[in-house]
């Protein structure tokens, strides 16, 4: 089922505070963004939620990962699974 950008966003922010807390908006604004380059690579309007649970994993509530977990999400979604098992086990 196909939603709007609004829906994701509102679907995704409840974690987006758990995970960032005051710089949730920050983190769905970065997270849009992936969303554009999602689209505009891969024709889809955005990657599936396992993938953007992937990327919250990796984050670790800082900003900078989240960004480079998405750059690498669109470049090769498999790299962000890899890491984000890793980063599990870790735990």
């Amino acid at each position: 089922m196909v939603t709007s950008s609004s829906d994701r966003r509102r679907a995704r922010s409840g974690r987006a505070i758990e995970v960032f807390g005051k710089d949730a908006d920050a983190a769905l604004d970065a997270l849009a963004l992936l969303d554009l380059a999602w689209h505009d690579c891969y024709g889809e309007p955005s990657p599936s939620e396992t993938i953007i649970e992937d990327i919250w994993e990796v984050s670790s509530g800082k900003l900078a990962q989240l960004v480079v977990a998405a750059h690498l999400a669109v470049i090769d979604f498999r790299d962000v699974r890899v890491w984000a098992d890793e980063h599990r086990h870790d735990d």
